[in-house]
């Protein structure tokens, strides 16, 4: 039986170190991959709700009508509190013609 030179010794170590990082980027690979296709199926989902909801899934339509939501409400909010206020003064009003 013959013994490993040493250049011999360091090559086999040095390939079990690259069969270790291989092994290790291949299992990375398809975590990567199982992930992917779970994001890809989440966004299928997403866009099936968001069309659904609110009658299409471009990005830049449902960023407008969430902007025209949040303006609608301001106005409403606004709206309100006038309703609030103008009931107060009329109370107060009342309150004084007495």
């Amino acid at each position: 039986m013959t013994s490993l030179t040493r250049l011999e010794s360091d090559s086999l170590r040095r390939l079990e170190d690259l069969r270790k990082t291989f092994d290790k980027l291949r299992a990375e690979r398809i975590r990567a991959e199982g992930e992917v296709e779970r994001l890809a199926r989440d966004l299928e989902e997403a866009q099936k709700l968001a069309k659904a909801e609110f009658g299409t899934d471009d990005e830049v339509e449902i960023q407008s009508l969430i902007e025209a939501a949040i303006a609608q409400n301001a106005k409403l909010v606004e709206e309100f509190g006038a309703a609030l206020r103008e009931v107060e003064a009329r109370l107060q009003q009342l309150g004084e013609e007495r």
